[in-house]
């Protein structure tokens, strides 16, 4: 018997690829998407979904190296973001076919964010790569785009997980796939107060180094042993600013900063929207499985989704 899926896909950068193994997942369990919605990533995954395309995505994806992915991401200095994404998005042209959304066989939604209207966008009709490509504009990162005269950014800003899109359309379950997912190492979500003064060097060094490994995706043992000598220096009175605040990581970089500060307003509006419309299974990746810009892992975000959509499913009973 065939279980029909309304499937929503968040937004999460190249965490996204794991919305690949979720809708493998999906097609071995008998469950057929009747409605698909899509942010940011999820919207490119989406819309290739709709298309029956996800697969020639999935082999695309793989190949790409470190190299690849530098070699695809084209910077812009004057434009109101740090990567254009055309490169990116014109090296896809033989999977993206333009076709528009009307026509694809399931029915599909993109979301996006008019930033002038402060609302988001629900693109239903219309070419899907301009819908795609409006759903994808992370703010500080890649640039947003003007449609029909309406500034757009990533649907991640309002709808981080759109889950809403499908409402309408009759199906026997609806599965969301979220990507902002709490670390694998838990942290209270609970706000926590705390001293500004300086605490002790243990408690600091601790800390420090669970902050950079987030933060530049490297191992907190591989920042702890190496630094050592550094971390001292920086917590001492000499390593601290003129305002008492502690100097910079000397590797955090801009992306970095900008992509951890998107994902951590997503996660509290992703939990407040969910809450208020559940979806009957979430798929929760962990924040911390890829950075967001860690475009050449598809395999091992693939396999991730893959396998955390059966965990789903399982416990759900389907």
């Amino acid at each position: 018997m065939v279980t029909r899926v309304a499937l929503a896909l968040g937004s999460g950068g190249a965490r996204g690829y794991a919305h690949v193994g979720a809708v493998r997942a999906l097609q071995e369990r008998g469950c057929e998407p009747v409605a698909v919605a899509g942010t940011s990533m999820g919207a490119l995954v989406g819309g290739l979904t709709a298309a029956g395309r996800v697969e020639d995505f999935a082999r695309w994806a793989t190949a790409l190296t470190r190299r690849d992915v530098l070699g695809l991401l084209d910077p812009s200095i004057t434009s109101p973001g740090v990567i254009a994404a055309d490169r990116l998005l014109d090296a896809l042209q033989d999977v993206f076919t333009d076709v528009a959304i009307e026509d694809l066989p399931i029915p599909f939604t993109a979301v996006a964010t008019d930033l002038a209207a402060r609302r988001e966008v629900w693109f239903q009709r219309g070419p899907l790569r301009a819908a795609v490509r409006a759903s994808i504009a992370i703010p500080g990162v890649f640039t947003p785009v003007m449609l029909n005269g309406r500034l757009l950014v990533d649907g991640g800003l309002t709808n981080p997980v759109p889950i809403d899109p499908t409402a309408a359309v009759p199906s026997d379950l609806t599965v969301a796939v979220s990507l902002t997912g709490p670390r694998r190492v838990r942290e209270p979500a609970a706000p926590r107060q705390e001293s500004a003064a300086p605490q002790r060097f243990e408690e600091w060094r601790g800390r420090w180094r669970r902050t950079v490994a987030t933060l530049t995706g490297r191992e907190e043992r591989a920042v702890a042993d190496a630094e050592v000598e550094r971390l001292a220096s920086l917590h001492a009175p000499t390593g601290r600013t003129g305002w008492g605040t502690e100097r910079l990581p000397a590797d955090l970089g801009l992306l970095d900063v900008t992509a951890q500060s998107f994902e951590a307003m997503q996660a509290v509006v992703a939990r407040y929207r969910m809450a208020a419309l559940p979806a009957d299974v979430l798929v929760t990746v962990p924040v911390d499985a890829c950075r967001s810009m860690d475009f050449h892992r598809a395999a091992d975000m693939i396999e991730l989704g893959h396998r955390l959509t059966v965990q789903a499913l399982d416990a759900a009973g389907v």
